[in-house]
């Protein structure tokens, strides 16, 4: 009765449309009811699911990366157990003593904390327990490290001391000979107290030490090495396990690090042997840690390194490293401070590392064998590892997931193939328009938000006015990348439908009415089978080339397209399209949602961070490029887990919703920051700047000295200094031909004054460059003293155009050491540069011996293109922690939404610059 009542309910439009046979009826009947049905689609169902998802979402982050575990006191922790509070004692004690970089008073203070409270753990330890604590002094030494950052560089140190605190059980013969590294520096650089970076990390180590020390029953030593030198080049690493006698008892490395202040310490590295990664993800009580993270840092996407790379390139061990990436725009600012620092985030790590190392420590055996070696193997042994919701930890091998991949990516294609055998050349040309679609969604979903990146530097007081408030990206970003998604998707639905109505049109068995209802949903039902085709598309990449986070792409794929065949197709047997159920959105989606929305809302906080320091050669970069990469990384993740959901709107009538909706967020971030409502940087969220008193006498050609002196101001923040100018006044001029080379980089927008910058320094501070010796016989061979004048921090480079290789010695007070010695050396651009750091008695003299080309005459293209100039055979930049009066004058009027930045090629206070032209 009901069926007669919906067929009678649909008028028939003429009497040519009256049924002629039975089957006829029936399909006419199937195909009003379908009518029927799709009209009833209410726009407040898309909306509704949609704001689900959005909060589903939020909900996932907040819980996967901002709960964290309440902090406790020292006697609700035990003897035993960690205590953040007591943890906080040691990082106020540390970041009061202010920035503590290499060759500083405070860091010597900072080490003697340190040494005391190991000492003090010593005193204190299990009876059943050997503590051994020692101050290690290191020599110079030379790293050399072909990868990454450190490619086309030597890094040079000497005079560091670092903490090592060794815990083994006295009663095990062999303990001592299989060991536990955790390690993590004490020194910070020269700009921040460095309570995130890495004040946190030693603090954890303290607190680790005492706990762990008060257990007995292990098997195994552990060492916790607080080193010192680490950002200056991963120095204080590389010392310890080249100099140190118990490098050879190692057998696994934990390292600590922070890229911001607080939250969840996670694993951003782990391996190349999987035994760490599988033993933490069973006993840690908070598991944290993504392979994608793992992806991104070792692609270079992210633009830093830490000791993991020298413990696992330089010894050869495998391990995990840890990093707190909340905040990361504070990183290596005044801002890292203590009262930025969340709640509980200590109690996270501490808690986790103290069952690890338990649990490690008694184990029967730890994996040994050299790192690289696994790393060739790594396409079979790695570990592929994620969180769900911080509660339970995911591991499988890459050899496992390549049979699981490869097993999905054929099960669909021989689904595709199946389907397109039965559904011939109509269904081939449908997937083909399906596809279609999804390309005109990314093509304009990537175009609306990148359009809004071109123009934001030109409307905004900064190029980047959300650093401090990064929920705008919502509304300047995420709103069109959604508008154009949605709009490329309807117009390859619009396609579709119409190639579907040519079909449909030669049955000649339904009416139109009737007729334009199915392809509307048949339409619909492409589309959505389509999303699955890119998520394919990145199995089979990222399969390919081994890409451990490809375990995103078979989660979006299997369990979309395990619903639609449910659902849809299972237990949906009806001869003609029905409307796409909500079910099998919300069983399609829910887990992906569940696993990965927390670590794409994490990703974009953290690549918005990263944009404080995004201009590594200031001025080089176009002021929009990192909304470029911003907005394409937002779009690229709205078409990508979006893709479904909006399949399910085409037929709905939310679309004019959506659209007023997307507008009206965009015109409010918009209107925000076209009039500056909110503030692209606050006290707490600064800009990254440098101040810099640069006495340049690149000048000096046979035995002329011409000197220029003058405070550079400039920022690796993109975006003009008009701003800070105007409030710093001081005889500030800012432009493009304010450039500096500071050897290890290049500033191609500044801002100087000469105003009285005579004072605070002397022509005796002036480094020198003098040959002593130049022969040439078969080969050319010049010899250079290299005099810094007391400076313990410099940068030199070599012109490789020029110089085949080179060696280098160090001059002590009784004999000389070679730190560097002749052989194959990489370059950057034409140089090689040498980085020198070291305490406060490290050497500053030293002998650098040349071997030029066999055609050592100066070559055609050696021109400096922008001056015209010849490019020099040496540079050489000094360092000096000191304020002179003009730039003590400058940094008090620093506006407050600035902070000086520092890494371990940005120069001090105060650099002296010099040069070696090539005809010398």
């Amino acid at each position: 009765m009901r069926r007669r009542t919906e067929i009678s309910s649909e008028k028939p439009s003429s009497a040519s449309q009256e049924p002629s046979s039975e089957s006829e009826i029936d399909q006419k009947d199937a195909g009003a009811k379908v009518r029927v049905n799709s009209s009833r689609r209410s726009p407040f169902v898309f909306l509704t699911l949609f704001a689900l998802i959005v909060y589903s979402s939020w909900s996932v982050y907040q819980h996967q990366f901002q709960s964290l575990p309440a902090p406790i006191t020292a006697e609700q922790a035990g003897k035993r157990g960690f205590s953040e509070i007591e943890a906080l004692k040691h990082i106020q004690a540390l970041t009061d003593l202010g920035p503590h970089s290499v060759g500083s008073d405070a860091l010597d203070l900072a080490f003697e904390y340190v040494l005391e409270a190991a000492k003090n753990i010593k005193e204190k330890a299990h009876w059943e327990v050997e503590v051994d604590v020692e101050a290690f002094h290191v020599r110079s030494g030379a790293n050399q490290m072909a990868s990454g950052l450190f490619l086309g560089k030597t890094l040079l140190y000497s005079d560091l001391n670092h903490v090592v605190l060794r815990i083994l059980p006295k009663f095990e013969s062999k303990a001592a000979q299989n060991a536990i590294l955790v390690s993590s520096h004490i020194d910070t650089v020269f700009s921040t107290g460095g309570a995130g970076d890495c004040s946190s990390c030693i603090a954890v180590m303290l607190e680790l030490a005492r706990g762990f020390s008060q257990w007995a029953g292990f098997k195994h030593a552990v060492i916790f090495l607080f080193n010192t030198g680490e950002e200056e080049g991963l120095n204080g690493a590389h010392s310890f396990v080249t100099q140190h006698p118990w490098n050879e008892t190692l057998r696994m490395a934990i390292d600590l690090e922070a890229m911001g202040i607080g939250g969840k310490s996670g694993i951003f590295q782990a391996g190349p042997h999987p035994w760490a990664i599988e033993n933490f993800a069973s006993v840690a009580k908070y598991p944290s840690g993504q392979i994608i993270a793992q992806d991104l840092f070792l692609s270079g996407a992210i633009k830093s390194s830490t000791d993991f790379q020298v413990y696992k390139e330089v010894a050869g061990l495998s391990g995990l490293d840890f990093a707190y990436t909340d905040n990361s725009a504070v990183y290596h600012t005044k801002n890292d401070k203590l009262e930025l620092l969340k709640p509980g985030s200590l109690q996270h790590l501490g808690e986790n590392m103290l069952s690890f190392l338990i649990h490690s420590a008694a184990s029967p055996h730890l994996p040994k064998g050299n790192a690289m070696e696994q790393e060739e193997n790594k396409g079979q042994n790695a570990a592929i590892y994620f969180d769900i919701l911080g509660i339970y930890m995911v591991v499988f091998s890459q050899n496992f997931a390549n049979m699981l991949y490869n097993s999905v990516i054929i099960q669909s294609l021989l689904i595709w193939i199946a389907s397109l055998l039965m559904g011939g050349y109509p269904a081939a040309v449908s997937l083909a328009l399906s596809c279609l679609s999804i390309i005109l969604m990314w093509i304009l979903a990537l175009g609306f938000s990148v359009l809004v990146a071109f123009i934001l530097p030109l409307v905004s007081s900064s190029p980047l006015p959300y650093v401090a408030n990064p929920w705008l990206v919502v509304g300047l970003f995420a709103a069109p990348a959604l508008l154009g998604a949605l709009t490329g998707q309807h117009l390859g639905y619009l396609f579709l439908q119409t190639y579907l109505s040519t079909v449909y049109s030669k049955r000649k068995l339904l009416s139109p009415a009737i007729q334009a209802d199915l392809i509307k949903l048949e339409s619909e039902r492409w589309i959505y089978k389509a999303g699955s085709v890119q998520w394919l598309i990145l199995l089979v990449m990222g399969n390919y080339y081994k890409i451990g986070s490809s375990y995103l792409a078979l989660v979006w794929l299997v369990l979309p397209t395990f619903a639609y065949g449910l659902l849809e197709a299972t237990l949906s047997p009806a001869r003609l399209p029905k409307p796409l159920k909500l079910a099998t959105l919300l069983m399609g989606l829910a887990v992906p949602i569940l696993i990965s929305a927390g670590i794409f809302i994490q990703l974009a906080g953290t690549v918005i961070g990263n944009m404080v320091r995004f201009d590594r050669n200031p001025g080089s970069t176009p002021e929009w490029l990192g909304n470029v990469i911003i907005a394409a990384f937002i779009a690229a993740v709205i078409c990508l887990t979006l893709v479904y959901l909006l399949s399910y709107v085409h037929i709905s009538g939310a679309k004019r919703s959506i659209v007023l909706a997307t507008c009206l967020l965009f015109g409010l971030s918009f209107t925000a920051v076209f009039l500056g409502i909110v503030p692209p940087f606050t006290e707490d969220t600064a800009r990254a700047v440098n101040v810099v008193h640069v006495v340049d006498t690149t000048g000096t050609f046979e035995g002329k000295r011409d000197i220029s002196s003058y405070v550079s101001l400039f920022s690796t923040t993109p975006g003009k200094l008009n701003k800070e100018v105007e409030q710093i006044k001081e005889g500030l001029n800012c432009g493009r031909d304010k450039v500096v080379d500071f050897v290890a980089f290049s500033v191609k927008y500044g801002c100087w004054t000469y105003d009285d910058t005579e004072d605070g320094w002397s022509e005796s501070d002036i480094p020198l460059l003098h040959v002593y010796s130049d022969v040439k016989k078969k080969a050319r061979i010049t010899r250079v003293s290299v005099d810094t004048k007391g400076s313990i921090r410099w940068v030199l480079a070599v012109n490789t155009e020029e110089i085949e290789d080179f060696s280098f010695e160090v001059l002590n007070a009784d004999n000389s050491e070679e730190l560097v010695r002749s052989g194959i050396k990489s370059s950057v651009d034409g140089w090689h540069i040498i980085q020198f750091s070291g305490g406060k008695h490290s050497p500053t003299i030293f002998n650098l011996t040349l071997i030029w080309k066999s055609e050592f005459m100066q070559s055609a293209h050696n021109v400096d293109g922008q001056r015209g100039e010849q490019r020099p055979l040496l540079k050489l930049r000094t360092d000096w922690n000191r304020l002179t009066p003009k730039t003590e004058m400058v940094l008090e009027k620093l506006p407050s939404w600035c902070s000086l930045f520092g890494k371990s090629t940005s120069p001090h206070t105060l650099a002296f610059l010099t040069s070696l032209p090539v005809d010398f």
